[in-house]
């Protein structure tokens, strides 16, 4: 017996869901995947490193394009937003964005809901005038990227509202086009929500040394718009002129669709499920419903709290979670611990697990150690400086936690730090790690085992 799929969203999530349950049931499965935009598969992660010119082809940020998924035998179908749910009919109710004509109707056996995120839209960002964009899916950067190509005038002054990973990655991208570049956040360092103050306070340092006009504690009042264009951003302090203005607020789960179902949410706004992927509400798993990606909450499993953590890394594993489970295996997603990584320019910036404020919130008592190394050893050409800080339960010294600032192979070695979080090792236990060393790669004490001791004698100062 066929079994029909219908899939909202054709990006990471989605598809990985589709092609994973095609994959197990073959020719059993019937699959319809509905993408109101005209991309599927691609890496919205690259769209700032697309703008500033280090990856040269849009067409490389797509991993697999809608023409090789249909080949796999998944419908998929460009340009439809789907506009309702009916649980009780089985069918969803689509429009067609590029030959509007009436409503289609699908029905299903299967769904997953993965329509990921959307940009945080202050009221003054409301009144869009060209030359204003979010940076959410790949037709965004394609517009900004048009736009700043155009020959209609000359684009020069780039303001960059919010100081979190695409506000300081669309900051560099316009840094590498040239532009003049003022960065405004809200909070008194940038990337507040990622790293603790004094990593913040790093990062803040090392943004003001590529140009870029920095400017915390600072509030936006509306967008200056002439003509049909932006041409400035009203502030407290006066008028930042713009030939552009990019949108780094923040995404919240893209559920309106969702709530308007009756599907339940979570305090995050995210779809809730469980472990499956299936969509839960108070009697349990909503039958054949399943979501995945940046419209759905999971949990922290440090925390143990619900979050929202919209990265394409978790979209693609919950997707292929859900495609296993809808293909008839088994599989489950056990939550997140945040790790990230990200640059300006030549500074590298990761964490992992909690950050104070989180550890804090979360009801632990921590110290927390910070230690400055090289990520070679210091006579070998290369090596570059980098500030690594844990955080550690007060008296068992669990790994909560930890941050890197720094510069040349400085990020990636939050990985070895997030294996820890996630196997809940104590600091004590990792001073033992058998790291590599070779002087072109690591000192002789890895700056990872430096900062392992400095936090073990603070947790064993703290009793």
């Amino acid at each position: 017996m066929t079994t029909k799929l219908v899939v909202i969203g054709g990006d990471a999530g989605g598809m990985s869901a589709a092609s994973q349950a095609r994959k197990l049931l073959k020719d059993d499965l019937d699959a319809v995947v509905f993408e109101r935009g005209h991309f599927t598969s691609y890496s919205a992660c690259g769209i700032p490193y697309w703008i500033g010119g280090a990856v040269t082809d849009r067409d490389a940020l797509i991993a697999r394009t809608p023409a090789e998924h249909r080949a796999n035998g998944i419908d998929v179908r460009l340009r439809h937003e789907v506009v309702g749910i009916d649980l009780d009919r089985r069918e969803v109710v689509a429009r067609s964005l590029s030959s509007p004509g009436g409503e289609i109707r699908e029905s299903f056996d299967q769904l997953v809901y993965a329509t990921g995120a959307v940009p945080v839209t202050p009221p003054w960002a409301r009144e869009r005038g060209a030359g204003v964009f979010g940076v959410q899916t790949l037709d965004d950067g394609a517009a900004i990227h048009a736009w700043l190509d155009s020959a209609d005038f000359e684009v020069r002054r780039a303001v960059v509202i919010g100081g979190g990973y695409i506000g300081v990655e669309m900051a560099e991208a316009m840094v590498q086009r040239g532009l003049q570049v003022t960065l405004l956040e809200k909070s008194p360092q940038p990337m507040r929500a990622t790293v603790d103050p004094d990593m913040g306070a790093l990062v803040h340092e090392a943004i003001e040394k590529q140009g870029i006009d920095v400017r915390t504690d600072a509030h936006v009042d509306g967008l200056d718009l002439r003509d049909g264009r932006v041409r400035g951003v009203v502030t407290p302090a006066g008028t930042l002129a713009a030939d552009i203005v990019v949108l780094g607020i923040g995404v919240r789960p893209n559920t309106a669709l969702a709530e308007r179902a009756g599907l339940p949410l979570g305090p995050t706004g995210g779809l809730v499920t469980d472990l499956r992927m299936r969509v839960c509400g108070d009697d349990g798993p909503i039958d054949g419903v399943w979501a995945a990606g940046d419209c759905v909450q999971t949990i922290h499993r440090i925390s143990k709290r619900a979050v929202h953590v919209p990265l394409g890394t978790h979209a693609n594993k919950q997707g292929r979670v859900a495609g296993i489970n809808i293909g008839g295996g088994y599989a489950t997603f056990p939550g997140v611990i945040g790790t990230a990584v990200t640059k300006v320019c030549e500074l590298e910036v990761a964490r992992t697990g909690l950050t104070s404020a989180e550890a804090e919130a979360a009801g632990y008592a921590f110290v927390t150690a910070s230690v400055e190394s090289t990520s070679r050893a210091g006579y070998y050409p290369g090596a570059a400086p980098m500030t690594i800080k844990l955080i550690a339960e007060k008296r068992t010294g669990l790994l909560l936690g930890a941050q890197i600032v720094g510069r040349s192979e400085a990020a990636k070695r939050i990985d070895s730090l997030a294996v820890a979080v996630w196997n809940r090792m104590t600091v004590e236990e990792m001073t033992a790690l058998d790291l590599g060393y070779a002087p072109p790669f690591a000192p002789v004490w890895d700056p990872v085992l430096i900062a392992a001791r400095k936090a073990t004698d603070a947790v064993h100062a703290a009793g």
